[in-house]
């Protein structure tokens, strides 16, 4: 049974700083290009950050410079280190472990930014 559990999220004022994790098991986790994607309200999923078959990684315009994925093998888990937090980043943040032939999601974790 493969589960994605990511923690972390939360409440956070304007250019503050959080740290989400998503744990996983029940995958080969060192062979799946682990990623977050986020979705706000009234908007499609979007991917964030991810690792890619190449060994980089990619993220998307918004929030280079600010965020950074990183990985722990041993541990089975990803992390996406964001700072200097906006108000456009408030949405729910998923975890996705994808392979060659499959995909897994997370259940999600909550990011608000407000003041």
């Amino acid at each position: 049974q493969v589960q994605l559990v990511e923690s972390g999220g939360g409440l956070v004022q304007p250019g503050g700083s959080l740290r989400l994790s998503c744990e996983a098991s029940g995958i080969m986790f060192s062979a799946f290009n682990m990623g977050w994607y986020r979705q706000a309200p009234g908007k499609q999923r979007e991917l964030v950050a991810a690792f890619t078959y190449g060994g980089g990684t990619k993220y998307t315009d918004s929030v280079k410079g600010r965020f950074t994925i990183s990985r722990d093998n041993a541990k089975n888990t990803v992390y996406l280190q964001m700072n200097i937090l906006k108000s456009e980043d408030t949405a729910v943040y998923y975890c996705n472990a994808e392979g060659f032939a499959f995909s897994y999601w997370g259940q999600g974790t909550q990011v608000t930014v407000s003041s």
